[in-house]
């Protein structure tokens, strides 16, 4: 048959023809052009109305950044450097650099402590953040850092964060001790324990062992009250809103409704109401004399308000689990901590990381909202003393912006890094 066929064509190639590069027009940029930008004449007319769009945005505001002026002592000396020219007054950016950043309040020679807790902040949530990459003994200084940031950035005597890692550390024994007979009987018994030895140490009078000079927390401001509400409510929003989670589907009915109620009332009230509250209002319900600190009501309102919310992201990944999670947890005769914590928790975690990631970075813009209570954090700061003062009021766009800059680059992080960690964990598919 292969003869015949051989006989029945009038020609066989014998030798491969040498390989050849594709068509200009089928590679490289080219094809990418051709593919994405040009591929009909509707996309043709949507690009060149984009690319028409971002000229006219570069060539509006390119001169206003190259013009810039970065040295000048107010806006009617840039305005004198400019002679009429377009261009940005970013000297308030460089003079008031330190206000941004610290408020203006914070004294200035202690600029070195809230930096340093910055850089250690790093330090400190790589190890939580990146598992694979850094050894786990670096998960102890973790759990040391909240103390060591107290100590650097409010300052006073190393016996005060000290002491309360004491109660810490007696409510974890007491915890890990009664566990093994009952869940409950541990998480609650180490909550008295951590509550009695604080109570106890509060006898312990004033001390100046290897003190810090005190900064008190109305001194505080700048970017730095940002970063701080928000890195500790978020820390503290994810446990308590596993707690609600979980305690909104407990068969329990006391605790099912006290959930219930916490989280459809802290979701219908604005978060401007929860800190008027907290400054305001909460004071009145305190004993005569009771000095309670704002920061710490501030936080906790800002925690209430973003439990809540996060507790309802967990709810929706729980009920996504197939029920057969919850059987396989039970044939393998685990409890209900040890099938929560083993088996549906960190599927469920996984489901809602997109959600809390959200509420993280709303939380985060959020804290921005202080301001309205007195609190001088970056927007306050901009608005309040700077924008107040005769030197530099006018001068809105390089303020406003340069905030937004900084709360872009911390959203756009986290972002990122929820993108990353969601395929790091998407074992499922692999």
């Amino acid at each position: 048959m292969a003869d015949t066929h051989a006989h029945s064509v009038r020609f066989v190639r014998e030798s491969m023809l040498p390989e050849q590069e594709p068509p200009a027009a089928e590679r490289g940029v080219v094809k990418w052009m051709r593919l994405n930008l040009f591929a009909n004449v509707q996309n043709s007319i949507l690009t060149l109305i984009a690319l028409y769009c971002i000229y006219w945005l570069v060539t509006s505001v390119f001169p206003w950044f190259a013009n810039g002026i970065w040295d000048a002592p107010s806006i009617r000396a840039c305005r004198e450097i400019l002679e009429g020219q377009v261009g940005g007054c970013f000297a308030v950016l460089s003079e008031r650099w330190n206000q941004l950043l610290f408020g203006f309040q914070y004294p200035s020679e202690l600029y070195w402590r809230p930096a340093l807790a910055f850089v250690l902040l790093f330090v400190a949530v790589a190890p939580v953040l990146f598992r694979k990459v850094f050894p786990a003994q670096m998960l102890i200084f973790s759990a040391l850092y909240p103390f060591i940031a107290y100590y650097l950035i409010w300052g006073g005597s190393i016996l005060v964060p000290i002491l309360a890692l004491l109660g810490f550390v007696a409510g974890y024994i007491v915890y890990a001790r009664l566990v093994t007979q009952s869940f409950a009987m541990g998480f609650f018994g180490g909550i008295v324990a951590a509550f009695v030895v604080w109570w106890l140490t509060g006898f312990v009078g004033e001390s100046s062992f290897l003190a810090l000079e005190p900064v008190a927390s109305r001194n505080m401001g700048g970017f730095m009250l940002n970063l701080m509400l928000g890195t500790v409510c978020v820390s503290l929003s994810i446990p308590f809103g596993i707690a609600l989670a979980l305690g909104r589907q407990s068969s329990m009915p006391i605790i099912k409704w006290i959930c219930v109620i916490f989280i459809e009332f802290v979701r219908g009230v604005p978060l401007i109401t929860l800190l008027f509250v907290a400054s305001v209002v909460l004071a009145y319900f305190l004993p005569p004399g009771a000095n309670f600190d704002l920061f710490v009501r501030v936080v906790i309102m800002i925690t209430m308000f973003a439990s809540a919310y996060i507790a309802e992201v967990i709810r929706g990944a729980l009920a996504a689990l197939p029920k057969g999670q919850y059987e396989a947890a039970d044939s393998l005769g685990l409890d209900y901590p040890q099938a929560m914590r083993l088996i549906i928790l960190p599927q469920a975690l996984k489901i809602s990381i997109p959600g809390i990631v959200n509420v993280a970075v709303g939380l985060f813009k959020d804290t921005t909202l202080v301001s309205i209570i007195s609190m001088f954090d970056l927007v306050g700061m901009i608005r309040g003393p700077i924008l107040a003062s005769t030197e530099w009021n006018g001068v809105y766009w390089e303020l406003l912006g340069f905030a937004a800059l900084l709360f872009f680059v911390v959203c756009f992080g986290i972002s990122k890094y929820s993108q990353w960690l969601e395929k790091e964990l998407a074992t499922d598919h692999r």
